[in-house]
């Protein structure tokens, strides 16, 4: 005879994978090149326009002179490394941190975190504001300004630095829907904010109608306006719990604060040397070659500062997926992960590179016809845009680490890279006085960045029972 056995059904356990949102079950179980691509495309469109935006603003000054174009040279790789902090380094804290809260089924923990990372980025938004404000004059001076540049420069900073505290609070915002693998609404509301600053930037610029003619400060003062429309977007849809994760007012917990910044000082110290880089290269140009030759390289390095957003278009997914992965205690996923998406900045990026490479003119015509300009960035582009590649292996794989909770070997190449670019080539400056050999010794410092990081995550490097061990020391 046979005999039918009832089973109800499993009752979904708090924690458990089946209580879990249907968006961290896909960051667990999901294809990873499908899931990947699908959670990439709308930050990579959203750095796209973000870049195209900021190229157009780039014209747009450039139409005020040469001082005003070196001006702005002067302010972009700090504004670049406020931006990198806010996104890549404290929001790769703030998304590693939710994201493993999620994976291991913490919900209420993600949720008090979201919180704890807006109080800690309004609180470095208005550090940054002090100190660019009070001592602006004094950057920009050592950095190779003078005269009308540095005025220039000057003009501008003020009215970015001065909304510093926006620019943290909208990538807060934006950081705490990527953790949950929504990369969509952060996207779009970025991406509206930018597209407004096409037709607000010349106005403000120029002036049309009432509107009086501000100069390079419009410009500035069109930025803020649009990063006030993307945070106020973000804002309404955490508040109105909408996300995965939704704001509240719950006591602050000091193991809170130290889970996002654990991760987001180590990774600030890291995006700190990739400016470094930048910041002690314009100086070097400045020294040998004049505020045209600044103008040059600081024009031609912006392609390279467009990898960065283009990179975190992968990133932010990958800080997600690696996150959640490690939280649910899937490494073998997460390090497959990592592997997979630091394959596809590779190609991306090299492919930027190649092109840059062969016609930098195309690139560098677009903003000006001086004649050292042009010969300085064109120069920059043909060395080192073939090795544009093994940077964006290797930024991809800082973010995948930054997942992983595991900063230590990113920052020990960040450092090396920074070594042999800036060491290497100050010493290559003195000994033949031709900034080639200094362009060469950047190239040679992203080759090593790339070659040595993929070594040693392959290697294990995130697990504490890993054959590479060094990295253990920097848990974050």
């Amino acid at each position: 005879m046979n005999t039918a056995v009832a089973t109800a059904p499993a009752l979904a356990v708090p924690g458990s994978r089946e209580s879990m949102n249907p968006r961290t079950r896909m960051l667990l179980e999901g294809a990873i090149v499908p899931t990947l691509l699908a959670l990439a495309w709308p930050n990579v469109l959203v750095m796209l326009a973000q870049a195209a935006t900021g190229l157009v603003e780039t014209w747009f000054v450039s139409r005020l002179g040469t001082d005003a174009l070196t001006g702005m040279a002067l302010v972009f790789p700090g504004f670049m490394l406020m931006q990198m902090l806010a996104a890549g380094a404290v929001g790769g804290g703030i998304s590693s941190a939710i994201a493993r809260a999620l994976g291991a089924g913490r919900r209420d923990d993600a949720d008090a975190l979201v919180l704890h990372a807006i109080l800690i980025n309004l609180g470095l938004g208005l550090a940054f504001s002090i100190l660019v404000l009070a001592f602006g004059r004094e950057i920009y001076g050592a950095m190779g300004g003078e005269g009308a540049s540095l005025e220039a420069a000057l003009l501008y900073s003020n009215v970015v630095f001065a909304g510093a505290w926006l620019v943290w609070l909208m990538n807060a915002l934006a950081s705490a829907l990527r953790a949950t693998g929504n990369m969509l609404v952060p996207s779009l509301s970025i991406s509206i904010g930018f597209l407004l600053l096409l037709p607000l930037s010349p106005v403000l610029i120029f002036g049309y109608g009432p509107v009086p003619a501000l100069g390079i400060a419009g410009a500035g003062l069109a930025v803020l306006i649009t990063i006030v429309i993307s945070t106020l977007i973000m804002g309404w849809y955490l508040w109105a719990g909408r996300s995965v994760v939704r704001p509240r007012l719950l006591p602050l917990r000091a193991a809170h604060f130290a889970d996002i910044l654990r991760v987001g000082a180590v990774g600030s110290i890291n995006t700190v040397m990739t400016t470094l880089v930048f910041v002690l290269t314009t100086a070097l140009v400045g020294s040998v070659a004049g505020t045209a030759a600044i103008a040059g390289y600081g024009t031609a390095a912006r392609l390279e500062y467009l990898l960065i957003p283009l990179v975190f278009g992968l990133g932010a997914p990958m800080v997600a997926l690696v996150g959640t992965n490690i939280g649910a205690g899937q490494r073998d996923r997460a390090l497959r992960i990592a592997l997979t998406g630091s394959a596809i900045a590779f190609g991306l990026t090299e492919a930027v590179g190649l092109a840059a490479a062969l016609w930098p003119q195309a690139w560098m015509l677009l903003f000006g016809d001086d004649p050292v300009m042009v010969a300085t960035g064109s120069t920059y582009l043909r060395i080192v845009g073939p090795a544009y590649g093994f940077f964006g292996l290797g930024l991809s794989l800082y973010f995948a680490s930054q997942g992983a909770g595991r900063l230590g070997w990113p920052l020990l190449t960040s450092v090396v890279r920074l070594a042999i670019a800036i060491g290497g080539g100050w010493l290559l400056l003195r000994l033949t006085g031709s900034i080639n050999w200094l362009f060469a010794a950047l190239a040679l410092g992203m080759v090593v960045y790339g070659v040595w990081l993929v070594a040693v995550i392959r290697a294990g490097a995130w697990f504490d029972d890993g054959r590479t061990t060094p990295s253990q020391g920097i848990k974050a």
